[in-house]
């Protein structure tokens, strides 16, 4: 499991896919998603716009886990 701190209250799961340099532009978001199960905190979602928050878990299939960290 790796750890992504964030700076800011929340990051959308889009934002979240380029950080972690799973794409490389925003644009590929949605077409990540189309292919890729993706699911936070045990729920699969693929909204490119989901908020996600500190202590958040996100599990990408064929990649990686992830539990993000907030400034506090």
């Amino acid at each position: 499991m790796k750890t992504i701190k964030i700076q800011t209250e929340y990051i959308t799961l889009g934002q979240f896919l380029k950080v972690v340099n799973v794409i490389s532009s925003g644009g590929m978001a949605k077409w990540f998603l189309s292919e890729y199960k993706i699911h936070i905190n045990g729920e699969q979602d693929q909204r490119r716009g989901r908020k996600l928050r500190s202590g958040d878990k996100i599990e990408i299939d064929g990649h990686s886990t992830y539990i993000l960290i907030g400034n506090d």
